[in-house]
Order: C-alpha cells, then sequence, then structure tokens
C-alpha cells in the first residue's frame, strides 16, 4: 500500500463538498433549463479522469454538480480573466493549484495520488476559458491519462456562457451537458520528439472525445468546416502564458 502525504488524501473535505455540490444542483436546476444527457455512461468509481471543454469561468461547477464523486480539481495560481466570485470558489473547494507558465511537478504528483487512491480528477485540457470553441489541448492532460494508464471520462457543456447574461434579462437559459462513454486506457514508449509526438496524438484524441458532445459550431480547431477551424485557430493561443502544461 503507498503511503499518501495527507496534503494528497482523497478526497478533501467531503462535508464542505458535499454541501458544496447540494448547492450546484440547486443553482443548475433553478437558474437554468437544465438537461442531462448520458447519465447512465458514468462508472461507478475512479480511478477515473473527467476531461471536458472550458468555455467559461463556471464550468467547473456544472461538472461537480452532475457527477456524483468528490473530484478533485487543477486550477491555476492566477486568474486574470476571472470575477471575484471564481477567485475564492476553488480555495473553498480545495482545488490543486498550478502555478502558471510552468511544467507544474507538484500537479502532476498531485494527480498520480489521486489515481493511486481510485479517485476522480477533473481537467479542463484547453487551460483556460478565453474562448467559446475548443483549442488544442495543453500537454498535462496527455502526460497525465498516460502516466497513470487511468480510464477518462469526456463531457460536453452547452449554454454555460449564457446563464448569467439571461439572468439579468430575467430569462433562464437552457444549459446542456452530455456525458460520453469512458475510454482509454493510453500509453507511451520512446524518448524525446517520438514521446512528445505521441502524448500530443494523445491529448488530440481526448479532444475529439470531447468534440463529439458538443454542436458542430463549437468543435472550433477540430471542426469539419474549414472557416470554423481558421476561426478558432485565431483565438488558439493561449493568451497570458506562452508554454504551460496545463
Amino acid at each position: 500500500m503507498v503511503d499518501i502525504p495527507t496534503e494528497f488524501r482523497y478526497p478533501h473535505r467531503p462535508t464542505m463538498r458535499r454541501i458544496l455540490r447540494w448547492l450546484a444542483r440547486l443553482a443548475l436546476k433553478t437558474l437554468t433549463h437544465f438537461e442531462l444527457i448520458g447519465q447512465e455512461n458514468i462508472p461507478d468509481s475512479g480511478p477515473l479522469l473527467v476531461v471536458g471543454n472550458h468555455f467559461y469561468f463556471a464550468d467547473p461547477v456544472a461538472a461537480l454538480a452532475v457527477l456524483p464523486f468528490p473530484l478533485e480539481f487543477f486550477a491555476s495560481t492566477d486568474r486574470p480573466a476571472a470575477p471575484t466570485i471564481a477567485k475564492w470558489l476553488p480555495d473553498l473547494w480545495k482545488v490543486y493549484p498550478v502555478e502558471p507558465g510552468t511544467g507544474s511537478r507538484y500537479a502532476l504528483k498531485a494527480a498520480e495520488y489521486v489515481m493511486q487512491q481510485n479517485g476522480v480528477l477533473g481537467i479542463f485540457p484547453e487551460g483556460g476559458a478565453w474562448a467559446q470553441v475548443l483549442r488544442p489541448p495543453r500537454p498535462g492532460t496527455a502526460y497525465i491519462a498516460a502516466r497513470t494508464g487511468a480510464a477518462i471520462l469526456p463531457i460536453g457543456i452547452t449554454g454555460m456562457t449564457e446563464t448569467f447574461s439571461a439572468l439579468w434579462q430575467g430569462k433562464r437559459t437552457r444549459l446542456t451537458i452530455r456525458i460520453g462513454q469512458p475510454f482509454g486506457p493510453y500509453s507511451v514508449n520512446g524518448r524525446g520528439q517520438k514521446r512528445r509526438e505521441q502524448l500530443d496524438a494523445i491529448g488530440h484524441d481526448i479532444m475529439q472525445h470531447i468534440a463529439a458532445l458538443l454542436p458542430p459550431e463549437e468543435h472550433g480547431v477540430y471542426a469539419a468546416d474549414p472557416a470554423l477551424r481558421a476561426a478558432a485557430e485565431a483565438v488558439a493561443n493561449h493568451p497570458w502564458y506562452a508554454e504551460s502544461e496545463f
């Protein structure tokens, strides 16, 4: 049995998280026309990586509301585009911090410990919510998937970006969360450029599974339409940090 350091014990703050999940579910059902598709695809337990599109700061709320697990999350220590509420909620939930612009060995180690405890880890492969179409993944998700050999559960979140603007107009937007079938595991071999190419291929395959759960107009760089791909490529680069694993 692996000796797990206290700071990596799964899960963190179980009582607080039960309360926050209940509040999140209540908010989705009260403030939106909420629809969940594919609930039957949710595994009974981990180890599991949950991956999804990241178009809006509140996407983690949708994920933790619909899944029955005490999700662990990564979150950047610097959130330049996030509103105030998005800056204190991760601390209340207790996420694993990721230092922007680095490989974040701490986060990678945390992921391994969570998987060793049959835990569930939520990751948004794009590394931030600065556009409303799919962009290429950062390398971290593929690395964790290959390193741990965990199964991967894809989710697609549609309509979250309009939630608060609709509320300001006295309306409720339609929020749809689609859960796909688990896939994986992945593995890599070799070193250097060969290994990086394999990780890149894994990352793009993960994003294709997410794209399958979204409307075609949100597929971004994975769209079949060349015009949609070109428009997405114009916003594909991370706007704050040139190089980062997450």
